[in-house]
């Protein structure tokens, strides 16, 4: 084998140049790439100060007793040093497996499972039927998108305290209830009608989110499909099966996992609707701020726990629910 050699710099052809180290390279980039580098720091910066550090914070929490009678204080000109102490993981394994497990976590979490099992179907379902609806050539349906899109245009709060005022003993709703004979529920009261009332509240604000989306959603299928379909005789049922949901599976899994993740920490609507004083009725984000920020004395340390628990439940069923996706577009490829 006959091997090239250059005379000037008595390097041999077909070597590989050696790899620059991380150093050079990072060099290499910067002096590329400098202004998307530029762009990209304050966006850093401030997801590392609001994002960050919260979230370190508050798991070096989970791992202490903290709570509002042995943090640091300041009373008028006294400052009180803080004196909790390092548990490990002490606070997990009470609210998982304590004594009072099952009335302060699994209840919850049970039913933070069904409302957004429950919320998220009425959101997709309605919104999807919605979408059919304005997709159809109507007289004013410019009009009628307008006003369907309100509840998500409206602030939640001014949507919620509305709600509440018409949940009343004396609201509008029991009103109605009552002059037409009907029992009147103790909407903001009774356990089941609080749950009732807030899974309904939840549902008028989510449901204009899933509208727009699938609206979009079919108006990307291409109509050369629906009468292909319609050529060989396919039945209404049968275009909505083979042609429509197929056309939406893209936007359909993107925005279920938007509203799971949206519902199962909706904070508002419910603290909101009941404030403090419907327990039963608070899923696990309401009851994580009762336990900081609603009793006396606060518990910072559990309320932190509940925090990265959540965070680890919703991570866990992102990524099952991404493989599960992936699966399905596998099997269809085949």
């Amino acid at each position: 084998m006959t091997v090239a050699i250059d005379r000037a710099t008595g390097k041999r052809h077909g070597d590989r140049a050696p790899r620059p180290g991380p150093g050079s390279r990072l060099k290499s980039a910067y002096q590329k790439h400098w202004y998307a580098y530029a762009m990209i720091i304050p966006v850093v910066v401030v997801l590392g100060v609001l994002v960050l550090y919260p979230l370190v914070y508050g798991l070096y929490l989970t791992l202490t007793d903290a709570n509002s009678l042995n943090t640091a204080r300041t009373i008028g000109v006294n400052h009180i040093d803080a004196t909790y102490k390092f548990i490990g993981l002490d606070n997990y394994k009470d609210i998982l497996f304590g004594p009072t497990s099952y009335d302060r976590f699994w209840s919850h979490f049970i039913w933070t499972i069904v409302w957004t099992a429950v919320c998220v179907t009425l959101h997709y379902t309605i919104g999807l039927a919605l979408a059919l609806l304005l997709n159809q050539k109507l007289r004013g349906r410019t009009l009628y998108r307008l006003i369907l899109i309100l509840p998500w245009a409206v602030p939640t709060f001014v949507t919620v305290f509305g709600w509440r005022f018409m949940l009343a003993d004396g609201g509008i709703i029991n009103t109605a209830l009552h002059t037409l004979h009907l029992p009147q529920p103790n909407w903001l009261e009774s356990t089941f009608w609080q749950r009732t009332a807030a899974i309904m509240v939840n549902t008028w604000c989510g449901v204009p989110f899933m509208m727009v989306s699938m609206l979009g959603g079919l108006q990307s299928i291409d109509a050369s499909l629906y009468e292909a379909a319609e050529m060989d005789g396919a039945s209404t049922w049968q275009r909505f099966r083979y042609v429509t949901l197929p056309g939406l599976r893209s936007v359909s899994s993107t925005v279920v996992l938007l509203g799971v993740i949206w519902t199962f920490n909706q904070f508002a609507v419910i603290f909101l609707l009941f404030g403090n004083t419907a327990p039963d009725a608070s899923i696990l984000v309401t009851w994580s701020y009762y336990l900081g920020f609603g009793q006396q004395p606060r518990d910072f340390a559990q309320s932190a726990a509940y925090g990265i628990l959540l965070l680890a439940i919703l991570i866990v069923f992102t990524s099952f629910y991404r493989r599960w996706l992936n699966r399905n577009d596998q099997q269809l490829a085949i």
